[in-house]
């Protein structure tokens, strides 16, 4: 593949997400959008029209479409399998929106099939690839925190009946892969995990306390990661108007707060010149908040994971989020429901 050629893609759903992948693949250097499938046909022919596009009639003509290097996924989550497998065995390289499925062993199995036709798996986690995500990460591998003491994240969104009875797999455990946790806590439980590592234990509560939905509008659990730190996790979807999600890090030698992509704490006892710079900004890095609004984000995030793609593709290069991270905040999320349901806590 010349490296001046741009890598095709073809998004796989034509739902509100979608839009975000295609509208991000468009703006993307070295990118090109070229088709898209999605089971209704209807709103596949107004996909196609809306972005200039091809469509196939079945998943199995795109996937063998010789015009197409990568695809997007973008159906819901209980459905990645059933297009990122077979996608991978036609050869196409995959940015699959997260969470990659809704159990650690459907996960397993999209990345095995990845690892065994050799094709590259990038699951969207765009809250890593924000500015002050990376300041964050920078730090710690530093060592500027010292010994992490405690590591915590808060997502009190909110969302109206409405938008579970917009969509018959919202909310629910074998489409969704759950609640509030799974679908909109994910991101910032990602990120929790990549700023302090693996957890060793969970012990969680969840429950349906407003909405009229299978799975969870609320949770709460405690954490013990195999560091040493200690943190709670708080998700909900039911607590208005919705504010931005928050990721809280405490060391022995300084602290730092994120609230949606904004810095609104950055202490240290050891100075850096860095940290003027930081508390003179404290400004986001354009990712927007989907804390009451799930279309209040911008496609930066998935552009910069679009172009990362394209990159590894080319130079044939390991990504920086892989499957295998991927897999992490779905097992942690799923220990949760199950220390939930049984009132024990779950150890890894």
């Amino acid at each position: 593949m010349s490296t001046s050629s741009p890598i095709r893609f073809a998004v796989i759903g034509t739902g509100m997400i979608a839009r975000f992948h295609a509208q991000a693949v468009q703006a993307s250097e070295g990118a090109k959008l070229v088709a898209a499938f999605g089971r209704n046909p209807k709103t596949l022919k107004e996909f196609g029209e809306s972005f200039a596009i091809k469509t196939h009639a079945s998943l199995e003509a795109l996937l063998a479409d010789k015009e197409i290097d990568a695809v997007t996924i973008a159906t819901p989550t209980g459905d990645h399998g059933s297009v990122a497998i077979p996608a991978a065995e036609a050869g196409k390289h995959i940015l699959c929106e997260k969470p990659l499925d809704v159990t650690p062993e459907k996960a397993d199995a999209i990345i095995r099939a990845a690892s065994e036709n050799k094709v590259l798996l990038a699951p969207i986690f765009q809250s890593r690839y924000a500015e002050n995500s990376v300041r964050i990460k920078k730090a710690l591998v530093a060592g500027r925190f010292g010994k992490l003491l405690m590591a915590s994240a808060s997502i009190k969104w909110f969302r109206p009946q409405s938008y579970y009875d917009s969509s018959a797999w919202r909310g629910t455990y074998a489409l969704d892969g759950g609640g509030c946790l799974m679908n909109q806590g994910i991101h910032f439980i990602d990120l929790l995990l990549h700023f302090a590592g693996e957890v060793s234990e969970v012990y969680g509560h969840a429950a349906t306390m407003t909405h009229k939905m299978e799975a969870e509008d609320v949770a709460a659990a405690v954490l013990r990661f195999k560091n040493g730190a200690m943190g709670v996790i708080e998700g909900s979807t039911s607590t208005a108007p919705g504010f931005p999600a928050k990721v809280e890090l405490c060391g022995e030698r300084g602290s730092a707060v994120m609230e949606a992509d904004r810095i609104t704490r950055w202490e240290f006892t050891d100075q850096d010149p860095i940290d003027e710079e930081i508390k003179k900004t404290m400004t986001g890095g354009g990712f927007g908040s989907g804390a009451s609004d799930p279309k209040g984000i911008s496609i930066e995030g998935h552009k910069k994971q679009v172009e990362e793609l394209v990159r590894a593709i080319r130079e044939k290069k390991p990504l920086a989020t892989t499957g295998d991270e991927a897999r992490r905040p779905i097992a942690l999320i799923n220990a949760i429901y199950e220390s939930s349901r049984t009132g024990k806590p779950i150890r890894f």
